[in-house]
């Protein structure tokens, strides 16, 4: 019998009591479920309360099967091996202590014989061609992201929970991920931004300030819906609107209609015949009527003003960014980068790097891929000078670089003053206007930096580098997907498509790509070393 995650009426709030999940009603069966929503919605936490590493403050969740869970970042020790990633280091001793005649009868009656069997399939699932005695640290990130994958499978639990597995995962890797969800018949529930690994599930469930929604299908029937919701959420703030216009037309017509009786009465008044008890009731009654009428203007007033709002905040959930920039003025002939018989590398008696050569012209968009250990970081620190060569010559342009840490911002400074040390020549009003195509409006630019989320900085990052009057000529990113959600994913999109300068991006994000118009590919070989 398949087994289900049940969320009954489940709430926390964090530490400082914001409310982060309120009354949230999910469940997950044995299928493949995409949990996305921007940062900070409360993914994560979600995952911690399913894993019992959180308690809900109110509410339940049922559960009685075994997890399998996939942090984003997998932790070693400097003495850890792959074994030990799988918790079976004493268990394969028990194996090789059998095998030499040293195990005790103890020993042999509880020894697993197809664990190592067991472990190598995992691995060779997952595509990763390692020993178990392998140390983590001679791994890269995405080879322990994969063998953290491959640990998890091994004793195949009911439920899989991945928190972002492609992360720092090449080609080969993300098609291994992919490969192993399309295959997995148990429960799965991921949180990813990654749009190819999100068309693979069967269902897609969505975390916003207004709660949880679940949508059958995968990302592409999912956005399909999306679009949907907001063509209708865009036509309910059109009526909303019409509606407050209408309540104030008629609290206006209402309030001149009383206006012209009461002065109709103070003429009959004015020529008498009328007992004087009976204009003091009159009086009454009109002062009453206007009072009744302003009451009656201002609430209906107020429940459509309340409608607006609430059919405005929809759409801000589901409306796409769009940039307008200034122009870059880069001709389509001009040389941006030229790299002539390059060689560089961080030892001498190990290159990177020999005799490479490379150009880029006019606006081109170009995406440097090749797996882990390839050499595109140290490739990108060449380019932006952070690396010089041994030999040959390396040419470029005025460039701006973004990498994953966003370093060109000052963390100490707020994201306006920023701008304004990056671009000294703008004004306080060019510089409002460019972090607000942004979505940095009002006191959203004074955000301090080392406070920003992902996304945030990668999105304030773009905006002090291509607001100015003059964007640079050539913009260089180092894998800017990362650990950033999917709507800042959009937005980040939104601003390299209004760029018209050239681009030179490393990322495995394939969809990303395809996104940003990126027409020529830059393939780096696989090495022995480790990509610096």
């Amino acid at each position: 019998m398949s087994k289900s995650i049940v969320l009954s009426d489940l709430s926390w709030s964090t530490p400082d009591g914001r409310p982060l999940l309120s009354h949230l009603d999910l469940s997950f069966g044995a299928e493949r479920t995409g949990l996305v929503g921007r940062n900070g919605v409360g993914k994560t936490t979600l995952i911690r309360l399913v894993s019992g590493e959180l308690q809900p403050q109110s509410g339940s969740i049922s559960f009685d099967g075994r997890l399998g869970i996939l942090r984003q970042n997998v932790q070693v020790h400097a003495e850890e091996t792959v074994a030990d990633l799988f918790g079976v280091t004493e268990a394969i001793a028990v194996l090789k202590r059998a095998e030499a005649g040293e195990a005790t009868n103890d020993e042999l009656a509880s020894a697993d014989w197809t664990l190592e069997a067991r472990t190598a399939a995992a691995l060779d699932r997952i595509g990763l061609d390692v020993m178990l005695e392998t140390p983590l640290v001679t791994l890269s990130g995405g080879q322990r992201t994969r063998c953290g994958l491959a640990a998890l499978i091994v004793d195949d639990p009911d439920f899989l929970i991945l928190d972002e597995p492609t992360n720092n995962l090449d080609r080969d890797g993300r098609a291994a991920v992919i490969d192993l969800l399309a295959d997995w018949k148990a429960g799965a529930i991921v949180i990813s931004h990654d749009r190819e690994l999100l068309d693979t599930m069967d269902a897609i469930v969505e975390l916003t300030s207004l709660g949880a929604s679940r949508y059958g299908g995968n990302w592409s029937q999912y956005r399909e819906r999306k679009a949907l919701e907001l063509s209708a959420a865009e036509h309910d703030f059109a009526e909303a609107e019409k509606r407050v216009a209408e309540v104030e037309r008629n609290a206006q017509a209402a309030v001149e209609r009383q206006a012209r009786r009461d002065k109709a009465g103070r003429k009959m008044a004015a020529k008498g015949g009328i007992p004087r008890i009976m204009l003091g009731g009159l009086k009454e009654r009109a002062e009453m009527t206007g009072g009744e009428i302003s009451r009656l203007a201002e609430r209906r007033r107020g429940q459509a003003l309340q409608d607006a709002a609430a059919a405005r905040e929809k759409i801000e959930i589901l409306q796409p960014l769009t940039v307008k920039l200034p122009t870059s003025g880069l001709p389509a002939n001009r040389i941006v980068l030229k790299m002539e018989s390059a060689a560089a590398g961080y030892e001498p008696e190990r290159p990177i790097f020999e005799d490479f050569d490379f150009i880029m012209t006019g606006p081109e968009r170009v995406a440097v891929t090749g797996p882990n250990g390839s050499g595109k970081t140290t490739l990108l620190a060449l380019i932006s000078g952070a690396l010089k060569p041994w030999s040959g010559t390396v040419r470029v342009v005025h460039f701006a670089l973004l990498d994953q840490r966003v370093s060109l911002l000052d963390p100490s400074l707020s994201i306006r003053d920023n701008f304004r040390r990056i671009n000294p020549d703008a004004d306080e009003n060019a510089c409002r206007a460019a972090l607000a195509r942004f979505m940095f409006r009002a006191d959203a630019a004074l955000q301090v930096v080392f406070s920003l989320s992902g996304g945030q900085l990668l999105r304030a990052g773009l905006a002090c580098v291509l607001g100015g009057r003059v964007p640079p000529s050539l913009l260089i990113l180092d894998e800017p997907t990362n650990h950033l959600d999917i709507d800042s994913i959009a937005a980040v999109e939104a601003g390299l498509r209004a760029y018209d300068g050239a681009l030179l991006v490393v990322s495995h994000d394939e969809v990303f790509l395809e996104n940003i118009g990126v027409k020529r590919r830059l393939e780096l070989p696989a090495r022995a070393v480790s990509d610096r």
